[in-house]
């Protein structure tokens, strides 16, 4: 069990008090209160406002399920009465832990990613740690290792890997931390927990939708090679239209900007047969829409379009765009508890029940998508 913050005090349980208490916890107006001008309150200060111990302060700070409610919640009350902060410095030393979690991440400012490292961060705030993030333009060894050995120079309990590509992986691999690890998008290969979109799923449900409208196939704007988001959803277009005994075009490779959207609309927009288009991210499905109307190509009378992400645009776009709608926050947050869990448990992380969460998707269908001519 993690050492206290604090040593010498009375456990918390019936009829534990603090210093000239004489029972449970007390509502923090049950007493007279010290006069904190100029000082700021410490330890001493919460236990003797709750009426309960400086070890049961301590191990309300430290979470230790062993507490009653509302003995937690007296001392809580009592923080927020006195405004204490509790040192950082004595919660690592009393728990052996820094509450502090490590990030590394590429291409952070696409929405997707960004929208990920948001959650994280919410979710690891609400469980009591930091979040110290790298993020990364390449995914070459020596950058991955140097972000792997500063994360855990500053002291990282875990740390969480946006790994989109699989080079990504590979040097991770190589990289290996001694902390504990959670992977998205691609993992190792030796059972360390993977949290990952159901890619597949979704360019499945795309593409169906298309089909379903009567197109005879899909044309498909796929994102760069290399991207495990990319290739699985292309992989899956594929699968799908030769499942339902439809001609397969090669795909157009994109960058996940609008403007190669633009660029690649432009030369599927002067092709008559092309009457439906899956695009592997929204914002080249932004572009492939600017391109459609220039070349008087009406969506979706002419051209059904579904892009992919729901970024918070799509509803306003004209017309408002069909989309698969990936939960970010839902993938930032699970990667977390799944870190946590690691914490708290520090098992071999093969032997755990979830090795690999896979986060369903979901098919929002607007006004960008009709019936076949």
């Amino acid at each position: 069990m993690p050492r206290s913050v604090t040593d010498g005090a009375a456990a918390e349980g019936p009829g534990a008090a603090g210093r000239g208490g004489t029972g449970g916890p007390r509502t923090p107006g049950s007493r007279s209160r010290r006069n904190f001008a100029g000082s700021r309150p410490v330890m001493d200060d919460v236990a003797r406002l709750a009426g309960v111990s400086k070890q049961t302060v301590s191990r309300v700070l430290n979470d230790n399920p062993a507490v009653r409610a509302e003995t937690r919640e007296a001392v809580r009350e009592a923080m927020r009465t006195l405004g204490y902060r509790p040192s950082r410095s004595a919660r690592s030393l009393a728990s052996g832990r820094t509450r502090m979690l490590g990030v590394i991440s590429f291409d952070a400012a696409r929405y997707g990613p960004a929208s990920t490292l948001t959650a994280i961060n919410t979710a690891a705030q609400e469980a009591g740690y930091l979040v110290s993030s790298i993020a990364l333009d390449t995914a070459d060894r020596d950058t991955v290792v140097q972000a792997v050995d500063r994360l855990s120079a500053e002291g990282a309990d875990g740390i969480i890997a946006i790994a989109p590509q699989r080079p990504v992986a590979t040097a991770l691999a190589q990289a290996r931390p001694d902390t504990p690890l959670v992977m998205m998008d691609n993992g190792l290969g030796d059972g360390t927990p993977v949290v990952s979109s159901d890619f597949t799923a979704g360019a499945r449900l795309a593409t169906e939708h298309l089909l379903g409208l009567g197109h005879s196939t899909v044309w498909h704007i796929a994102g760069p090679s290399g991207w495990t988001s990319a290739d699985r959803r292309a992989e899956s277009w594929r699968r799908t239209l030769n499942e339902a005994g439809a001609r397969v075009h090669d795909p157009l490779v994109g960058d996940w900007s609008a403007d190669s959207g633009y660029e690649l609309g432009r030369r599927l927009a002067g092709g008559p047969d092309v009457t439906a288009v899956f695009v592997s991210n929204d914002q080249m499905a932004l572009g492939l829409l600017r391109a459609l109307h220039e070349a008087g190509r009406r969506v979706p009378a002419d051209v059904s379009v579904v892009g992919y992400d729901d970024i918070p645009e799509a509803a306003h776009l004209l017309p408002p765009l069909t989309t698969v709608r990936t939960d970010f926050s839902e993938i930032g947050t699970r990667s977390l508890r799944m870190l946590l869990t690691q914490l708290d448990d520090p098992a071999d992380p093969a032997d755990s029940p979830e090795r690999e969460s896979i986060i369903p998707v979901e098919l929002i269908v607007r006004d960008s998508t009709g019936p076949a001519r």
